[in-house]
C-alpha cells in the first residue's frame, strides 16, 4: 500500500488543467510495476517520488500509460507543488532523467503556493524530417512557421496555425499521427504575449493533452527564434479548451538566437484527491 495525491496542474481551480498522480515514498516500487500503475491510473502522466541521489530534494520518475519519460512539464511542476505544500520552503530541486530541475514557489496567505516556476532543460532542435506526413495527419495545408522538432525529454514538433479558430477546428487523424514515432504534435496560434496550444501525442499514449508543460518552454523558444516574440517576454499559453480542461501556462526564454541562457515555465496546481493504492508492490 502506498499513498498518492492527484493534482490538477496549470489550473487554479479543481477539474481544470492536467491531472497528475503523485506516488509518495516510492523507492521500493520496481520500474516495471511503476509502468503498470501508470497504465492503471490512465492519466497523461504519473510520477513516483524517490530519495534524492545527486543533492536534490527528491528524485522523480515519470510515466505515461505506455512509456517512461526522462522529463515532462506538468508532472514535474505538479509534483513540486505537492511536495512544497508541506515543506514551507521557497525553492526545491527535483532530480529527473534530464538532470536537476530547480523550482521556486510564490506563496500567498498562510503559505499556500500561488504559483511555481521551474527552470526547464534547454532543448536541442532540428527541422522535422517528416513534416509533410505530419501536416497530412493533422489535416493542415501548411505551417505558418518552419516545422521544427525540439527535445527536452519528449520530442515536440511545432506547427503554426493562422488563427485560434483554425486551431480549434482541427480534427487530426490520430491513427496517422500514431505512426509518427516519438513526437508530440503541437499546433499553436496567437500573437504578442498571448498564445493557444493543442498537443496530440498518440505515440506517447495521449490522444490530446490538456496542458503540456514540457511543450510550453520550447514553444516560447520557437516563438522567439521565429521573431514572433522578443526574448525575455513572459508569454501566456492557454491549452485544453477544446477538450473541456482549460489550462494556463506561462513561459519565458532568456538569451538570444546564439545563446539560450534559461527557459522558465510557471503555473499553479490544485490538489483534488488523496488515496492509498493497494497493489503498489
Amino acid at each position: 500500500m502506498i499513498s498518492y495525491v492527484i493534482a490538477d496542474v496549470f489550473a487554479d481551480e479543481a477539474l481544470r488543467g492536467n491531472p497528475v498522480a503523485v506516488f509518495l515514498d516510492a523507492d521500493d516500487i520496481p520500474g516495471e510495476r511503476m509502468q503498470r500503475i501508470a497504465r492503471e491510473m490512465n492519466l497523461s502522466e504519473t510520477t513516483f517520488v524517490l530519495r534524492a541521489e545527486r543533492g536534490g530534494d527528491a528524485r522523480i520518475r515519470i510515466f505515461t500509460p505506455v512509456t517512461e519519460l526522462p522529463f515532462a512539464g506538468h508532472p514535474t511542476l505538479g509534483t513540486a507543488i505537492v511536495l512544497g505544500a508541506g515543506s514551507g520552503s521557497d525553492e526545491m530541486v527535483l532530480e529527473t532523467g534530464k538532470g536537476p530541475v530547480p523550482v521556486r514557489f510564490e506563496r500567498g496567505h498562510g503559505g499556500v503556493i500561488r504559483e511555481a516556476t521551474m527552470r526547464q532543460p534547454i532543448p536541442t532542435w532540428e527541422p522535422y524530417p517528416h513534416a509533410e506526413q505530419l501536416l497530412a495527419a493533422l489535416g493542415v495545408g501548411k505551417s505558418t512557421t518552419p516545422v521544427i522538432a525540439y527535445r527536452n525529454g519528449p520530442r515536440h514538433v511545432y506547427v503554426g496555425m493562422p488563427d485560434v479558430d483554425a486551431l480549434s477546428a482541427l480534427r487530426p487523424d490520430l491513427g496517422a499521427l500514431g505512426e509518427l514515432e516519438d513526437i508530440g504534435a503541437n499546433c499553436f496560434a496567437g500573437d504578442g504575449a498571448s498564445w493557444r496550444l493543442r498537443m496530440f501525442a498518440p505515440a506517447y499514449g495521449v490522444a490530446e493533452d490538456p496542458a503540456t508543460g514540457s511543450a510550453a518552454g520550447p514553444l516560447a523558444l520557437h516563438l522567439a527564434r521565429c521573431g514572433l516574440v522578443p526574448y525575455g517576454t513572459r508569454v501566456e499559453i492557454g491549452q485544453g479548451v477544446e477538450i473541456g480542461r482549460a489550462s494556463t501556462m506561462y513561459a519565458r526564454v532568456v538569451g538570444s538566437d546564439s545563446a539560450v541562457e534559461r527557459i522558465e515555465v510557471a503555473g499553479s496546481a490544485v490538489v483534488v484527491a488523496r488515496g492509498e493504492f493497494l497493489a503498489a508492490r
